[in-house]
């Protein structure tokens, strides 16, 4: 079984002024639950209207997850088929975003500007708009014979198997015909400003925070438990910076890409000698910046020494791909190995 996941991650600030994505990678975060194989917390949250959303769900969904799946009753072991270990992990995945989306609430109703917590502008502003500001959330549970999905927003999450890219997450848009259905029903109105937007606003239908969009805006997540197979090669979770310009399939091409260079990946349970995941300058320098502003701590929960070669390659490839492209927006990727190793 491997006790320690093979992954690659690269955030940068791009285009934008401000680094607003956020990466939490928590190896093993359900120990103590007991049972068999490891799981592994990955996720990426793309902030709007202010960081600090993002950084509250960096530091916190894996915690919350974790506990709600211990409410649930769930132990860890990896008996049970995916199909059988599904409502468990949809109601732990739910009750996790909306704790979430709690604390983001209660956070943003106690600031007066006065308080240097997290040091945004939101707070700045005058009047505080702390409740104008939200994140996306795509986050992931891989553990040995399943991947588990939960996704608000647009950031997405694509499994490649057999050479066939595969959506383990839909966009939420607000003219996605089930998401334009549900924000009308309660009373809401989608508008063409630049693009589909809640209230001519906001262009996702769900995210964690926004509480000034409620209910039209909502953080009950969509979740999928997809069961391994021998097949499967890579997962890709990504903020919209990257999806944006580059599709599913040609992400995963590049993947396979870098998976092939670098040989086959190393034994099971054999832990990286040594770390290539370049630091955020270097990574913005390699992508033809001089510096990523506010990037430094774009990621938390692991030493960056702990990545595995042909991931941060695929990583920092795909990130330099999409601003190649002119995408105008952060850019966030992690990117699991998910080979299996006889």
């Amino acid at each position: 079984m491997l006790w320690w996941p093979r992954y690659g991650v690269t955030s940068v600030c791009g285009l934008r002024r401000e680094m607003e994505d956020a990466v939490s990678i928590r190896p093993d975060f359900l120990r103590g639950s007991g049972g068999g194989g490891k799981h592994h917390f990955f996720g990426v949250f793309d902030g709007h209207g202010c960081s600090h959303v993002a950084r509250m769900c960096q530091d916190r969904m894996h915690e919350l997850i974790a506990d709600e799946y211990t409410k649930a009753g769930g132990s860890g072991k990896e008996g049970a088929s995916a199909t059988a270990a599904e409502p468990k992990w949809k109601e732990a995945m739910e009750r996790g975003f909306a704790r979430m989306d709690g604390e983001a609430a209660s956070w943003a109703a106690t600031r007066s500007g006065k308080d240097d917590d997290l040091a945004c502008r939101c707070v700045r502003q005058k009047p505080a708009r702390c409740d104008h500001a939200g994140s996306t959330a795509v986050v992931t549970v891989v553990g040995p014979t399943s991947v588990v999905v939960a996704s608000a927003g647009d950031s997405r999450a694509v499994l490649s198997r057999g050479g066939v890219a595969i959506p383990l997450s839909v966009d939420h848009k607000p003219d996605r015909p089930d998401e334009l259905e549900r924000i009308q029903a309660a009373g809401g109105r989608v508008i063409f400003w630049d693009g589909a937007r809640v209230l001519g606003v906001l262009a996702m239908s769900r995210a964690i925070g926004d509480g000034y969009l409620k209910p039209f805006v909502t953080a009950e997540p969509e979740v999928t438990v997809t069961e391994r197979t021998d097949e499967d090669e890579c997962l890709i979770l990504a903020s919209d910076g990257l999806w944006d310009v580059v599709s599913n399939e040609m992400a995963c091409e590049v993947v396979r890409a870098c998976f092939r260079s670098n040989g086959p990946p190393p034994p099971a349970g054999a832990r990286p000698d040594s770390g290539v995941l370049p630091a955020p300058a270097a990574a913005a320098a390699a992508a033809g910046r001089e510096e990523e502003r506010g990037a430094a701590a774009a990621v938390k929960g692991v030493d960056r020494a702990e990545s595995d070669r042909a991931c941060s390659e695929a990583a920092l490839l795909l990130v330099k791909l999409a601003l190649a492209r002119r995408s105008s927006d952060n850019v966030s990727v992690v990117v699991v190995d998910l080979r299996r190793v006889s």
